[in-house]
């Protein structure tokens, strides 16, 4: 222990979970935080003598967490953050994939940077407030001199740590895709702006707060040779790879019909799986293509609420993990969501699986299993998702004395899940409080959400009344 180093100390949780390799949970638990990363893990009774000194001495920050669940905090793998400007959306709100996107593509299409960032703040915060610490982020249409650079920024004053998924459409409607030829972009020109982004921003080291994705759209909206290219692009400079695969049964035929191909083989031809890809959705994956990506350690980003909310299906998320495919959740975007509650959407995964499987198809254990060290292994990260010695410092905790978990202390932890969802009362992120007596820290929330609210009111007017705007 170094005294230069800040230490804070978190003690008395009622339980800790510390979701490690033995998945081990602790009565009256205790979690010693050294700068960015974890030190020590224990009950609170047995913390070692240099800490308890160095707290005596007023060198660490003591929390204590009594009536409190503490554990890793939550990690969410597929979003799209600029969708809160269009939440609710009358034209959208009862279409399956492709009747809401052609909905929304001309909305979106009036994106100014300035909503770019304001939205990704407001998205930020709402999943800092649900007990998520580290979040993807698919943005994957630049208008109107809109950067990547814009959500990278927002991320950084909102302290998460982030994967900024540099998305990309470039087959517009005159070609056979979906979009419209305005909202898509030249091939070359998606290839440099992301060689740019990885050259610039890129951090592979660990405890990296920022890592750059390349993520082509989906396959209605990308041609094969820029998945192969960004493929290419992606294993020579050691960066991920994501995209929407799967989502319903309109993908499916898309893929057939335009491809010759199920999306699995789709992906397959193009390279596209391995430990360094994962998919958003996939509620349509056939049995082989979870054998192909079981094998290949290709992972899937679960987003139970969007897959109802569009009536895409029920993900066979039990028979992935049975064989070995990677499964993390995603709160999916504002507009089809339309919420980013981690923990909500943990309950979500939980009930639809038992819906589609039965009572036994889905633990709550396992639920934030997939919330926490299944997120953390589909974004190919070691130093996250669990607490122990070495690994990153990022915590939440839950209140669980308030009305909606009363007669609920038989089992804490399951009631994370079980209970009406709560807001985190304590977020640390890279060793900082970020979130504190459930309200965020060094953030005011007002301001953002009335300009957020102005600039959603004005994207939609704007789209709905091009010549007055």
């Amino acid at each position: 222990m170094t005294s230069c180093t800040p230490l804070l100390i978190l003690r008395h949780a009622d339980v800790l979970v510390t979701m490690d390799d033995q998945r081990r949970e602790i009565r009256d638990g205790a979690v010693v935080v050294q700068g960015p990363a974890v030190a020590w893990v224990g009950p609170s009774d047995a913390l070692p003598a240099p800490y308890a000194e160095a707290l005596a001495a007023g060198r660490a920050e003591a929390i204590d967490l009594h009536g409190h669940v503490l554990m890793p905090g939550l990690v969410n793998t597929h979003h799209h953050m600029v969708q809160s400007l269009t939440r609710a959306v009358p034209e959208a709100q009862d279409a399956e994939l492709f009747g809401w996107l052609g909905s929304l593509y001309p909305l979106w299409a009036r994106l100014t940077p300035e909503m770019v960032q304001v939205s990704t703040k407001t998205a930020m915060a709402e999943l800092l407030l649900s007990g998520c610490t580290t979040t993807s982020d698919h943005l994957y249409l630049y208008p109107n001199g809109s950067r990547l650079e814009d959500a990278i920024e927002a991320a950084a004053a909102m302290g998460m740590r982030f994967h900024a998924a540099r998305g990309s459409m470039s087959v517009g409607r005159s070609a056979g895709g979906l979009p419209p030829d305005e909202v898509v972009e030249r091939e070359d020109a998606i290839l440099a702006d992301s060689q740019r982004l990885i050259e610039r921003w890129h951090d592979p080291a660990r405890h990296a707060m920022l890592r750059i994705v390349l993520a082509p759209c989906s396959p209605f909206s990308v041609s094969r040779d820029l998945m192969r290219a960004s493929a290419a692009l992606a294993r020579a400079t050691g960066v991920s790879l994501h995209t929407h695969l799967a989502e319903n049964d309109n993908d499916i035929a898309y893929s057939r019909e335009k491809f010759g191909m199920t999306p699995a083989e789709y992906a397959e031809d193009l390279g596209w799986v391995g430990r360094d890809v994962w998919h958003a959705h996939c509620v349509k994956l056939d049995e082989a293509g979870i054998r192909l990506f079981g094998r290949t350690g290709t992972g899937v980003a679960h987003c139970p609420c969007s897959n109802m909310r569009l009536a895409s299906g029920i993900a066979s998320v039990g028979a992935m993990r049975r064989a070995g495919v990677p499964v993390g959740l995603g709160v999916d975007g504002s507009a089809s969501n339309d919420g980013a509650h981690m923990l909500g959407e943990a309950r979500q995964a939980l009930l639809l699986a038992r819906v589609g499987f039965g009572p036994a198809a889905m633990t709550a254990r396992e639920a934030l299993e997939i919330a926490t060290r299944g997120g953390a292994q589909v974004l190919g990260r070691d130093d996250i998702g669990a607490l122990a010695p070495g690994m990153s410092a990022d915590l939440v905790a839950f209140d669980l004395r308030g009305v909606g978990h009363a007669g609920a202390g038989h089992d804490p932890v399951a009631a994370l899940v079980f209970c009406q969802p709560a807001n985190a009362a304590l977020s640390v992120i890279h060793g900082r409080v970020r979130v504190r007596d459930g309200q965020l820290v060094d953030r005011e929330l007002a301001p953002l959400l009335e300009r957020h609210r102005a600039l959603a009111q004005q994207l939609v007017e704007a789209a709905r009344h091009p010549h007055t705007a």
